[in-house]
């Protein structure tokens, strides 16, 4: 059995469990950021639930305005309703003063402003789109999952990263080979405020980045003291051949944008590896 086969066999019995998990639910609030696994849930529950279900989508500084857009357009493209909500993480001094449980506190934010939505409309669910590796992993933003009682309805099911992107890809829906893209705040080391003017910087650069051709890479903000912070590029080792020729390109752009410096990270980039799921 080849591993396509695998996962359509792994996959069919956990979808039809997911499936039932988002019927049982009736009417559905979930959190939608655009990405791989809340693209594919969100999708899920609009074939199940039609217009019961309705995708959040959190509209902050620490998001890319050309994510925002994309996610709006992929939601439109299967059906899906989605509400743009502006949220106000960065007002609180416990998430702009960036430690390392900072998604704790946008989580927190998020799901407060769905579960407003949730009592006002009668929606009686949240969901949001854990797999089952991410319950193996620090994940602040978890704990604030678990105290509104958010469903996780993929995680529930047992479905890994790899199956939703083989069960994305069988769907037709263009995250299914997206790479990783946290928040903008991530780029910046916690204990590091987040600002607005840093978090724009790294919007900026990181979309001059792509236009030059790069696809998994990541602008990290590096404050200077009394000083115009520094910029490390981090490049997947993959593309490491298109970086030369364009740095002295990429580090004038950045100059423009209000870096000092462009430091080039020699490790280049590579995904934070996933947990391991035990065995059933």
């Amino acid at each position: 059995m080849d591993n396509a086969e695998h996962l359509l066999t792994s996959a069919g019995t956990k979808v039809r469990e997911l499936r039932s998990v988002l019927k049982g639910a009736g009417r559905l609030l979930v959190a939608y950021s655009g990405g791989v696994d809340s693209t594919f849930l969100l999708a899920e529950a609009t074939d199940i639930l039609g217009e019961a279900a309705i995708g959040v989508l959190a509209d902050s500084p620490s998001l890319p305005r050309a994510a925002l857009q994309g996610a709006v357009d992929v939601a439109k493209a299967f059906g899906a309703k989605v509400e743009v909500i502006a949220t106000t993480e960065l007002e609180d001094p416990r998430y702009a003063s960036n430690p390392f449980n900072r998604c704790y506190f946008c989580k927190f934010e998020l799901f407060t402003r769905m579960q407003e939505i949730a009592n006002a409309r009668g929606f009686p669910a949240l969901a949001y789109g854990e797999n089952a590796e991410d319950a193996f992993q620090v994940r602040p933003g978890a704990g604030a999952a678990r105290e509104f009682r958010v469903l996780a309805p993929l995680r529930m099911a047992g479905l890994t990263k790899e199956e939703i992107r083989f069960l994305s890809r069988e769907r037709g829906l263009p995250t299914a080979d997206m790479p990783a893209q946290p928040c903008l705040s991530s780029r910046i080391p916690h204990g590091t405020p987040v600002t607005r003017d840093a978090l724009k910087m790294i919007e900026q650069a990181e979309e001059f980045v792509r236009l030059c051709g790069f696809i998994v890479f990541r602008v990290r903000y590096i404050a200077v003291p009394e000083g115009l912070p520094s910029a490390k590029l981090q490049v997947d080792p993959a593309e490491n051949g298109k970086l030369v020729p364009m740095e002295g390109t990429i580090r004038q752009a950045l100059r423009a944008i209000g870096f000092q410096n462009l430091l080039i990270d020699p490790n280049g980039y590579s995904p934070p590896p996933q947990a391991a799921v035990p065995a059933a």
